[in-house]
């Protein structure tokens, strides 16, 4: 599937021969240019294969890289089937992001067990203990630490929610932390 080229810009076959021919040198502008072109369609093709925005915008970028050193490199001998050679790219890069996925998969069912830590080395964790020391901190300290660590809020957001600054809320952050870790470690509960 190609699209129509304005008479005025080279095709994509075009462009593949000037960076196939540029070696030692590089064509930024037409390797520019079949980015340009192809990038778009290559992430549809991501989305809709590996189903993420991300993994798409990674593979995106993962088979222009590839198809530039392949040109360069002039691996590619029918210039006008390039649409072709880079979906083939993508097919393959794909496959690998799945095989290597299910092999770490395979992996986890494998050796999981072994990689977590034997029961004797965690520590008996005292969840009413911790409940008794949050109770014990100040509410501002309190809510700076659980929007913090259950929120996932940074400093910044935290300041802009509770009217502070975001050094104060770090301040508080760190006192509280410190007065929470007393508490727990070995405090009045």
């Amino acid at each position: 599937m190609s699209f129509p080229v304005p008479d005025d810009l080279p095709d994509d076959a075009s462009l593949a021969r000037r960076v196939g021919q540029a070696a030692p040198a590089t064509d930024h502008e037409a390797e520019a240019e079949l980015c340009r072109r192809l990038a778009p369609r290559v992430r549809q093709y991501g989305l809709r294969h590996l189903r993420n925005d991300a993994a798409a915008a990674d593979l995106m970028q993962q088979v222009m890289l590839l198809m530039i050193e392949r040109l360069r490199a002039g691996v590619l001998r029918e210039p006008e089937r390039l649409a072709s050679f880079v979906f083939g790219i993508c097919r393959m890069v794909v496959l690998d992001l799945r095989r290597g996925h299910a092999r770490h998969e395979r992996l986890l069912e494998t050796w999981g067990e072994a990689l977590l830590p034997p029961e004797a080395a965690l520590p008996n964790f005292d969840h009413e203990r911790l409940a008794r020391c949050l109770a014990r901190l100040s509410e501002r300290e309190r809510t700076v630490l659980l929007l913090t660590f259950y929120d996932d809020m940074p400093a910044a957001a935290l300041a802009h929610e509770l009217d502070l600054s975001p050094t104060n809320v770090r301040v508080i952050r760190h006192r509280g932390l410190e007065r929470l870790r007393t508490c727990v470690i070995g405090g009045t509960p």
